[in-house]
């Protein structure tokens, strides 16, 4: 491990098995567990977990302070917010163990989940979407979509830059869409 091609904090533990990519950088305290896939170019803050069999893509932003359990798979790109959460059982009793059956998440390319977000597992949060911080994501995420509150709920649409988007549905970036049904996609 001496000569490797990211960066891990002497105060962290990385289980044997684990695969880290070209660039990533493991700040203080964390664990990454064993079967655990980290990306290219991550960043992974102050006392982050990632769980057994966990999949993280390129360019993953995990703040301070967030658990990434099994049967969560985060997508290119995506930006986790400080002490946001994750799930992966919904009815959690501790005399009755689960034993490995999890609930799938799966955040897609590019979405952002908010500071102290939690994300019930069995979900999918869409591309480029974004969830205000604090929101409670109980349903899936549309791509695109900005939702908050407790239960998250649509608010409108987001481009792919992050700037919310008005009733024309062009961005100032450049960027423009169209609904198809009620689904956003990127005009090409």
């Amino acid at each position: 491990m001496e000569d490797r091609s990211f960066f891990v904090h002497p105060s962290c533990y990385v289980d044997e098995g684990a695969i880290i990519g070209e660039g990533t950088k493991i700040w203080h305290f964390c664990h990454v567990q064993a079967g655990a896939a980290i990306g290219r170019d991550c960043s992974l803050g102050q006392n982050v977990n990632v769980g057994n069999n966990v999949r993280i893509g390129n360019g993953v932003r995990i703040q301070n302070n967030v658990s990434v359990y099994e049967g969560v798979e985060i997508e290119d790109n995506v930006f986790c917010g400080p002490s946001c959460v994750f799930t992966n059982v919904l009815t959690p009793r501790a005399h009755f163990p689960v034993h490995g059956v999890y609930a799938k998440t799966l955040i897609k390319e590019g979405a952002s989940l908010g500071a102290n977000c939690t994300v019930i597992c069995g979900h999918t949060v869409g591309r480029s979407a974004m969830v205000g911080a604090g929101a409670v994501v109980t349903e899936d995420v549309k791509d695109y979509a900005l939702v908050a509150g407790v239960p998250a709920r649509q608010i409108g649409w987001v481009c792919e830059c992050g700037k919310r988007l008005d009733e024309t549905l062009k961005c100032p970036c450049g960027r423009e869409y169209r609904l198809d049904r009620d689904n956003l996609q990127k005009k090409i």
